[in-house]
């Protein structure tokens, strides 16, 4: 990739590789906040009431992971509530304080010499000392048919938060890792039974929790087996499965199902290494939420933690803020700690 010359001049700035020059229009801010979930919109909330200049870019309607929830009985302060009405209210608490909600696709964050980073958008650029990513993640998907269809009517990818809505129902987990394990027993709480489907013989979830499983008088398992469909009528009430060595297909009767086959982050944006786990979720300064790049934070879904919640989402995003506009208090001191290795790599073309 050519090098490229970056000239702010009248809110605009002119990116120059060797054959072309392309101008579109860039806004500068204090902080930019990636993703409109409940992380981005408190960090909007926040950052608005610290009167910083802050923008929250979002390519979707704002609310994340709420707006895919019917119903929510575990956000303090309401006994219960749609999932789009809490989306709607705090969206309309973010804007009250001043910051700006944007309606874009982010494709890139780049780094920039001197501590300012560069958020690529389809509709313009943004140039802020601070980033705060709270782009969450996604579920992954079985991808059959049903599965959309029945979202939030007898299809879930949280037990914490819809397994209460199961009571004496017998439900169906899909999966084989530690999720899928620890999501069972979580649900025998409220299940009359549970099935765990895995398409393999062999599970990945560690030997302690599939004993205590396999102990457990409500939890039964259904082996080499893939689900094909998930039907019903207003709610899911049976799933279509074919065993995968005997190819025999049958019908099992359920008042849901949780899906836990893996959840992907959203954290590929960054084109500097940023520090994270094994699967993929940033790590952070737990004092600070900041990342291993100063001057990048990371809040909600995307951080590596034990849980995600709505609660640990919006809890993530105070620190983050707040940590947020002391640091570019320090960085408008002139105190630069962009590593050098970054500097380096800016100035020969790898943003």
């Amino acid at each position: 990739m050519p090098a490229l010359g970056i000239v702010i001049s009248n809110g605009t700035y002119r990116r120059t590789p060797r054959s072309a020059t392309t101008t579109v229009p860039t806004h500068e801010f204090d902080i930019a906040i990636i993703g409109g979930g409940p992380a981005g919109l408190t960090a909007a909330l926040y950052a608005g009431r610290n009167r910083e200049r802050a923008v929250l870019l979002e390519g979707k309607a704002p609310g994340g992971q709420l707006l895919n929830t019917e119903l929510i009985e575990d956000y303090p302060g309401f006994l219960s509530i749609l999932g789009g009405e809490l989306a709607t209210v705090m969206e309309e608490q973010a804007a009250h304080f001043g910051t700006q909600l944007v309606r874009t696709e982010v494709k890139a964050v780049k780094m920039l010499p001197g501590g300012m980073k560069l958020v690529e958008t389809y509709d313009g650029d943004y140039l802020a000392p601070a980033v705060i990513i709270t782009a969450g993640g996604n579920p992954r998907k079985l991808g059959v048919p049903g599965e959309e269809e029945f979202a939030g009517r007898g299809v879930s990818y949280c037990a914490v938060c819809d397994g209460a809505f199961f009571k004496d129902v017998h439900l169906a987990v899909a999966g084989g890792g530690d999720a899928a394990v620890e999501e069972a027993l979580f649900l025998t709480r409220y299940a009359s039974k549970v099935t765990i489907i895995h398409r393999r013989k062999e599970f990945r979830a560690q030997p302690i929790l599939l004993d205590e499983a396999r102990k457990h008088p409500k939890i039964e398992f259904m082996v080499d087996t893939i689900i094909e469909s998930i039907d019903g009528g207003e709610k899911v009430n049976h799933l279509s499965l074919r065993n995968l060595d005997t190819e025999r297909r049958s019908v099992l009767d359920v008042g849901g199902i949780f899906i836990f086959i893996g959840f992907i982050p959203n954290t590929q944006l960054v084109d500097a290494h940023i520090d994270h786990d094994k699967a993929g979720y940033y790590k952070t300064d737990p004092m600070t939420m900041m990342t291993n790049i100063p001057g990048i934070f990371a809040a909600g879904d995307v951080r590596s933690q034990l849980t995600r919640q709505i609660t640990t989402a919006v809890g993530d995003a105070t620190t983050a803020t707040i940590a947020a506009s002391k640091w570019i208090e320090d960085w408008r001191r002139g105190h630069d700690d962009t590593p050098p290795e970054l500097v380096e790599a800016t100035l020969h073309g790898a943003v």
